[in-house]
This record gives C-alpha cells, structure tokens and sequence, in this order.
C-alpha cells in the first residue's frame, strides 16, 4: 500500500488558514539549480514567494507542485515548485506556519 505525503495536504491547508485569517501567505522554495527560477531573487539557494491572491495567478497547489504566475520586474512568469523543494510555508505577518 503506498500512502500520500501529507506534505502537499498541510501547505494547502496553511494556505487556506492564512486566507481565512487575513494573512500573507509565503513559499521558502529549496531553490535547486534545475529549476526554472528567478535566479536573482535567490539568497543562499533559498527563495522566497508571497502566493497570496495579490501577487500571484491561477494558483494550483497538487500533491506534485505548486504552479502560479508571477510577476518579476515586470515581466510575467510561470513557476512550478515540485512539493519536494518546499521548506516551509508561513504567514509573514505573525511568522506563524509549518517548515519541513
């Protein structure tokens, strides 16, 4: 029997208590090099995203990644974030959340 990671069940349902309370919603990212990311946003190979509503499109978060459109500088871009490379998510303004 192969059981799901509860990983992609708790960063949704962070999410969703940071929406439900007001709250930013932010992405530390494992910025791995063979990811397609905005490298110089990139701080000792860690990035950080804010995925709330305001800043971010079309949010998916799946069991495999989580996928939005952003803009950096302007110029739109789409992420994918494999599950496996997120390290935490969090609420900016009361640094509460989960880190893995």
């Amino acid at each position: 029997m192969n059981t799901n990671s509860t990983k992609p069940y708790l960063i949704r349902s962070i999410y969703e208590w940071c929406m439900d309370s007001g709250f930013t919603p932010y992405v530390s990212v494992k910025a791995y090099s063979h990811l397609d990311l905005p490298k110089e946003y990139v701080k000792n190979d860690e990035i950080v995203f804010n995925i709330g509503n305001d800043a971010v499109q079309d949010l998916v978060i799946t069991n495999e990644q989580i996928s939005f459109m952003a803009r950096f500088n302007g110029v739109p871009k789409k992420i994918e974030i494999p599950i496996i490379a997120v390290q935490s998510i969090f609420a900016k303004e009361v640094n509460q959340g989960m880190a893995f």
